[in-house]
C-alpha cells in the first residue's frame, strides 16, 4: 500500500494549524513528568481515570522526558495531551497526529467528532497547546512527523481500530519512518485472550499481545519489553459488546452496570519497541 505525504492535509488539520500560528508563552514554569501529571489544570474527568490509566508510570516506562520529541497518535479528547503539551512546551516538541479520513462511514464520523472535540480544547487554551504541531494519520495519510525526527511515538488503545480498518501494517511503517534510529514506539491496547486465535479485524476491541509484537517486528522494530502497569486480571476479554461492555463506555447501559463497574477498565498490555540504530 502506498503512503501519501502530508503535503495537502485535511481541511481540519489546516484550520487547526492556522489556529496555532501565533504561539503564546507557556502559562507555567518548566514541568517535570511528575508535576505534569499532578498539574492542577488538568480536567477533573481525566484525573478521575488516572487510577486506570497510570499516566506517570506509563510515560516513564516509554522514556518520555521534557526534552523529547513526541508524536501522539489520535489524541481523541485529550487525556494524554493535557500532560504532554505542558511537559514538552519549553524544551521538547509535540506532534499530534489527528484522525484522518478514508475508513468506513462510521469511522469517519467518529474522526470528525473527536477532531472537533480536540480543536475546541486547543481553541480554549492556546497558551498551553499553542506549540503542538498537528498532522494527520489515517489510511494513506502517514506522515505523522518529519522522517527521522521523533524520539517517541505513542499510541494508546488504537491498534484494534487499525486492524478493523485493515491498515495496521501501514501504521507501523509510518511509525518507523517518523522515529529516529534508536527511537521508541510505545504501544498500549486491550489484551486479548492468550488461548484464542486473534480475530484479524479485532471486532471485540481486543488484541493478543503476541500478535501485536509480531506486527511491530515485521515492520522492523525490535521488541524491548512489556509492562503489567495496565493489567486487570478481572477482565476475561469475553463480553457481550466486546471491550466496550466495560468502563468507561459501558455500552449495555444500566444492564449489569454494577458488575462491569466493579471489573473496571480493560486489561491492557504495554509494549516498548525500538527502531534499530543500524
Amino acid at each position: 500500500m502506498s503512503h501519501k505525504p502530508l503535503s495537502a492535509p485535511s481541511s481540519f488539520a489546516t484550520i487547526f494549524a492556522l489556529a496555532l500560528g501565533i504561539c503564546a508563552p507557556a502559562a507555567s514554569a518548566d514541568l517535570t513528568l511528575d508535576s505534569a501529571v499532578a498539574n492542577p489544570a488538568r480536567s477533573a474527568k481525566f484525573v478521575a481515570r488516572d487510577k486506570a490509566r497510570h499516566p506517570l508510570e506509563e510515560l516513564t516506562f516509554f522514556g518520555v522526558t521534557p526534552q523529547s520529541t513526541v508524536v501522539e497518535i489520535w489524541p481523541g479528547g485529550g487525556y494524554w495531551t493535557e500532560i504532554l503539551a505542558p511537559l514538552l512546551h519549553d524544551h521538547g516538541s509535540y506532534y499530534v497526529a489527528l484522525q484522518g479520513k478514508g475508513g468506513s462511514e462510521a469511522a469517519d464520523a467518529e474522526a470528525d467528532k473527536l477532531n472537533a472535540l480536540f480543536s475546541s480544547k486547543v481553541e480554549a487554551d492556546k497558551s498551553t497547546y499553542g506549540k503542538a504541531t498537528p498532522t494527520v494519520f489515517g489510511l494513506g495519510q502517514g506522515e505523522i512527523s518529519p522522517p527521522g525526527s521523533a524520539d517517541v511515538v505513542l499510541s494508546f488503545r488504537n491498534l484494534h481500530n487499525w486492524l478493523e480498518q485493515n491498515f495496521a501494517p501501514e501504521a507501523f511503517a509510518s511509525f518507523y519512518r517518523a522515529l529516529k534510529p534508536g527511537g521508541v514506539l510505545g504501544l498500549e491496547d486491550h489484551r486479548g485472550q492468550r488461548d484464542t486465535p486473534q480475530d484479524p479485524k479485532a471486532e471485540d476491541g481486543y488484541v493478543r499481545q503476541d500478535y501485536a509484537i509480531a506486527l511491530a517486528e515485521k515492520a522492523g522494530f525490535k521488541f524491548e519489553g512489556s509492562s503489567e502497569i495496565g493489567a486487570n486480571p478481572k477482565d476475561t476479554a469475553n463480553w457481550p459488546k466486546g471491550v466496550w461492555t466495560l468502563p468507561p463506555t459501558l455500552r449495555l447501559g444500566d444492564q449489569d452496570r454494577a458488575k462491569y463497574e466493579a471489573i473496571g477498565e480493560a486489561d491492557n498490555f504495554l509494549l516498548k519497541f525500538r527502531k534499530p540504530t543500524q
